[in-house]
């Protein structure tokens, strides 16, 4: 049983932007091909750069969600998290104006925010010779990382809790945590939650650079993130949004809404041991891991699928491998694990959410996606991680990890809804 006589939770509604799929359905369909969204950086010359791959979104017309005015004063991840919001509220069919929009909340995480408004703006500073004359009245609200969320309360009247999270990786995960949590306290019916980042540019790419994170596979973008592979050599940088809608369990039958799946519990910890690696033998994770669990009321026997946070660096990888060793014993050897990162790249402050669609999927509908470009066992990752091809599987329930800097980690829990 769960720890607290709560309201349950559901998810019933999905949207997402991502290098693979501007829309949940090309996603899904492009994981479960095995497709790889890496390719040539085209959004700034990276000729000079010791990484020129990445995972941009590619053919995203913005227009298609919002009016040009609308786009002409949004940063880049402004734009995909208002794009996966509308398809998230159309995939819900939720009717704002039937709904008590003092109890519809927003969160919208973003790692970093504006990075590209940053980047033009102080372009056009310096051009013209440093007068600040030059600066857009537009440029701090386009920057800051709590705008989008801002963005979707004005367009859908929505007047519950409103905010941003930010947590490196781990983002946008804290912001379904605490949707969850929201909810679950009597503050909101309904939360528009997720995340959103665009920061493939050059302060972007040069920065992960300098501290030696990204893969420089330069001449083989496809496989160059190979998470749990022995031979990986950093993570792939992406981009895009992810929005889910969760309500509560009575709102969502009452209004006769289909449901993906129920998120039962959530584990939130921090390794307390450095700014960029994770603790030795992922104790904050095999923490984070095991609180999600108790939450959810569930066992270790009741887990059949961890979407990993699975980054394609050395250190994670083996980390989270051992973690999930330490937490659940030899049933760690019969659980379906898969990193959909080898596929989209690490989307940073969105990975928790887009992942968390994945995982939402792969339950809706008995599929593991694949951790493509396995092609080398490491003996320090020897776990199931759905090598390359997807796989069916009934998963009763599936655990949502991301690891961000600072040693935050988030597990989310969801679990196959039952009546």
């Amino acid at each position: 049983m769960p720890r607290y006589n709560f309201p349950r939770v559901v998810v019933t509604g999905i949207g997402a932007v991502t290098p693979i799929g501007n829309n949940v359905e090309e996603f899904w369909n492009s994981m479960l091909e095995g497709k790889s969204g890496t390719d040539y950086i085209t959004k700034f010359d990276a000729s000079q750069f010791a990484t020129r791959i990445a995972n941009e979104v590619k053919n995203y017309d913005p227009l298609l969600h919002m009016n040009r005015k609308e786009v002409q004063r949004m940063d880049l991840f402004t734009q995909y998290a208002m794009s996966s919001t509308v398809m998230a509220i159309e995939d819900a069919q939720i009717d704002f104006e039937k709904t008590d929009k003092n109890r519809v909340g927003v969160i919208i995480g973003s790692g970093i925010g504006g990075m590209w408004t940053y980047h033009y703006q102080q372009e056009e500073l310096y051009k013209r010779g440093g007068n600040p004359d030059r600066i857009s009245p537009f440029f701090i609200p386009m920057l800051i990382a709590d705008i989008a969320a801002g963005y979707v309360a004005i367009r859908w009247g929505l007047k519950g809790p409103n905010y941003a999270t930010t947590s490196a990786c781990a983002t946008s995960s804290h912001a379904i945590a605490d949707a969850f949590m929201l909810i679950q306290r009597g503050d909101a019916d309904v939360m528009v939650v997720g995340g959103s980042e665009a920061v493939i540019c050059p302060m972007g790419v040069g920065g992960f650079n300098a501290m030696k994170a990204l893969s420089t596979r330069n001449d083989d973008p496809k496989t160059a993130s190979r998470p749990f592979d022995r031979d990986r050599d950093g993570f792939v940088m992406g981009e895009g949004g992810g929005i889910l809608i969760l309500e509560t369990l009575e709102h969502a039958l009452n209004r006769g809404a289909k449901i993906y799946a129920e998120i039962s519990g959530i584990g939130l910890t921090d390794d307390g041991f450095h700014i960029t690696q994770p603790a030795p033998g992922g104790e904050g994770a095999v923490r984070s891991m095991k609180l999600c669990i108790e939450d959810a009321g569930l066992t270790i026997n009741d887990i059949d699928y961890i979407n990993a946070h699975g980054t394609s660096t050395q250190y994670n990888d083996k980390n989270e491998t051992e973690a999930i060793k330490t937490l659940f014993g030899e049933r760690a050897y019969k659980i379906s694990i898969s990193s959909i990162k080898s596929m989209v790249g690490h989307l940073l402050g969105a990975a928790g959410a887009v992942e968390a669609i994945a995982t939402v999927l792969a339950i809706k509908n008995g599929i593991v996606p694949p951790t493509i470009n396995y092609f080398t066992p490491d003996p320090d990752c020897d776990l199931d991680y759905t090598p390359n091809k997807p796989k069916s599987k009934e998963i009763r329930a599936a655990i949502s990890n991301t690891f961000g800097f600072g040693g935050h980690n988030a597990s989310i829990c969801f679990k196959a809804y039952e009546e």
